[in-house]
């Protein structure tokens, strides 16, 4: 196990579709910690961020048996993006359960003050705004998703960050400026107002 701690998350991937299954321990043991923080940072509830943590090591190894992943040198980056899409797959399921028909009820629950206070309106734009900038996130180029992702979601240093993805600091603060020009630039393009009330 100690020369499979010295291994590249490539080399461990490769042998863990060989049948090595200790290679994939060593993966979730070094990116364990991570995922699941960055999932309870979103989801802020500990059995459903346990729930999703589970459910993305059992896509990546489901993915990687059935000879799927392709992400060469980017392994962290895949999983933080599995989490990513099973936690919008969670709040879209759960945007769908919550739909109510006005016309199931005597009273006209859409017009009603009591349920369009403003904190109500503000939460949702902020709501919105955040899954607006989730969505731009996505399209920014790996390297650059890579850095927003562990600065933002995950709140690393710059300087912890350099050292995850084996790059100076100077060139994760590159990055990091690069993606804020280029979110703003998508947003722009799609015209999409990101700003929280």
């Amino acid at each position: 196990m100690g020369e499979l701690n010295k291994m590249t998350d490539n080399v461990l991937v490769e042998l863990y579709s060989e049948g090595n299954n200790q290679a994939f321990d060593v993966l979730l043991d070094r990116y364990k910690t991570k995922i699941y923080s960055y999932i309870y940072f979103i989801v802020h509830n500990e059995e459903l961020a346990e729930d999703i943590f589970q459910d993305t090591f059992m896509k990546a190894i489901v993915t990687i048996q059935q000879g799927r992943y392709t992400e060469s040198g980017k392994f962290s980056a895949w999983l933080t993006r599995i989490a990513h899409n099973l936690i919008i797959d969670m709040y879209r399921q759960e945007r769908n359960e919550c739909v109510v028909s006005n016309e199931e009820y005597d009273v006209d629950l859409f017009n009603n003050m009591k349920y369009s206070d403003e904190t109500i309106e503000v939460r949702m734009v902020n709501e919105q705004v955040l899954i607006d900038v989730r969505r731009l996130i996505d399209l920014l180029p790996d390297n650059q998703r890579e850095i927003v992702y562990m600065r933002f979601y995950q709140e690393l240093s710059f300087k912890e960050i350099a050292e995850i993805t084996g790059v100076s600091i100077n060139t994760s603060l590159g990055r990091m400026r690069y993606a804020l020009m280029n979110l703003r630039k998508i947003a722009e393009e799609k015209d999409i107002e990101l700003t929280l009330l």
